[in-house]
């Protein structure tokens, strides 16, 4: 293993805390493999790379000889993280959780080292309880307690309702981590309570307490907003390269020190080199921009795969011109009592947009061409004989020929 110091240096890298950071010196000391946690419910099937900034701190922990138990939570997910809510989340079934699971679990260990992770679902336990066991681990937390959580507060005061189950949460989480025996747990800079839960219940019942690291939120590619599918601002992990590397290439360059510590495989010492030369004026912000997106296109595809992407790229956006590979769309362009077609919906069905009423928005925002030339806004409807034939255009990356 590295010196405690190097260690220290590349696990606080990028990190919002470590709590208490002296407890996880006095661990790292001890020369031996630490047993590193992350749970993660699987509410959704697809994780883009906001997901993968705590997979990412986890490999970090691998390469370092360290072990990590990934816990799926399948058991706490019938309850739903409250972390940040106003509201009670719907209930998912167990069946949708699995589902969820596994893609999860599939995409994860694009990031993951298969042999140095322990995947274990909590249902395996959790489901176990029995009332005498509920009755043991809430008898240990008081309701002052889980008030005192910044998102139950508010609802409180609020007067917003709050599900007596939701109090289970951040229990239920903490019994994960005396379960696995966490020497760390990482989540979200908004899990910090969940996590201290878990340190307050292991010292409770007698054991070494686990030190609890938390990661900032990861902004998308608009800068402000946190990455979010809802948002439309994510980097998929199974986005295609060219799109991911455009995507990346599309953050604004103050982002680009956060993403290399948060998402790129880049070592500690070369991202430090990165931002001084940035800051000092001696490296060009869109090479650098350039490396980044390269590197993490190569993590969840390859080398050449990230080259390819690049020439797309340029292609596209110093060249001007239109990609090879653009797909046909056979469209129904039967005109309708005003001779016109429904724009909007040729945009919905053909993929380039979820729905009409997002293309419509695409649309106001000059976010759609025919041809090369903008459709202005509020121009849901258009001539069939200028789409026949036409390429139509969504964003800077998505297109359809119209046959």
């Amino acid at each position: 293993m590295q010196s405690v110091e190097e260690q220290i240096r590349i696990i606080s890298s990028g990190a919002d805390k470590v709590v208490p950071e002296q407890a996880l010196v006095e661990k790292l000391k001890r020369g031996k493999p630490l047993n590193i946690k992350l749970g993660v419910d699987p509410t959704a099937p697809d994780i883009h790379l906001g997901h993968a900034v705590p997979l990412r701190k986890l490999r970090q922990f691998q390469d370092l000889g360290h072990q990590v138990t990934l816990i799926i939570g399948d058991g706490t997910a019938l309850i739903g993280d409250p972390s940040g809510r106003n509201s009670t989340r719907p209930q998912l079934s167990l069946e949708q959780i699995r589902e969820n699971a596994q893609t999860y679990v599939d995409q994860a260990f694009k990031v993951l080292d298969p042999e140095k992770t322990t995947l274990v679902y909590n249902s395996e336990w959790l489901f176990e309880i029995d009332m005498r066991k509920i009755l043991e681990l809430t008898s240990l937390f008081t309701v002052a307690r889980i008030l005192e959580r910044d998102d139950f507060h508010k609802r409180y005061i609020g007067n917003q309702p709050i599900s007596v189950h939701e109090f289970l949460y951040p229990i239920m989480q903490a019994y994960d981590s005396v379960v696995i025996k966490a020497d760390v747990e990482l989540g979200g800079s908004d899990q910090l309570f969940n996590l201290l839960a878990g340190r307050e219940l292991m010292e409770k019942m007698g054991m070494e307490p686990q030190v609890c690291l938390t990661l900032p939120l990861l902004e998308g590619t608009d800068g402000v907003q946190k990455m979010s599918k809802s948002y439309g601002n994510y980097i998929g992990l199974t986005d295609a390269p060219a799109d991911m590397f455009g995507k990346v290439m599309s953050i604004p360059d103050e982002l680009m020190e956060k993403y290399f510590r948060l998402a790129s495989t880049v070592e500690v010492a070369e991202i430090e080199r990165i931002v001084e030369g940035l800051s000092r004026g001696d490296l060009h912000p869109n090479k650098v921009k350039r490396s980044l997106a390269r590197n993490i296109v190569a993590a969840y595809y390859s080398e050449p795969e990230a080259n390819e992407a690049e020439a797309s790229f340029d292609l596209l956006f110093k060249d001007h011109a239109l990609p090879d590979d653009i797909a046909d769309f056979a469209a129904d362009l039967a005109p309708n009592d005003e001779g016109t077609v429904y724009l909007a919906k040729i945009i919905a069905d053909s993929g380039l947009a979820a729905s009409a009423g997002e293309a419509r928005r695409l649309i106001d925002g000059g976010g759609v061409k025919i041809d090369g030339e903008a459709v202005p806004a509020k121009c849901y409807n258009v001539d069939p004989a200028k789409l026949s034939g036409a390429v139509v255009q969504v964003g800077k990356r998505k297109f359809v020929r119209i046959v």
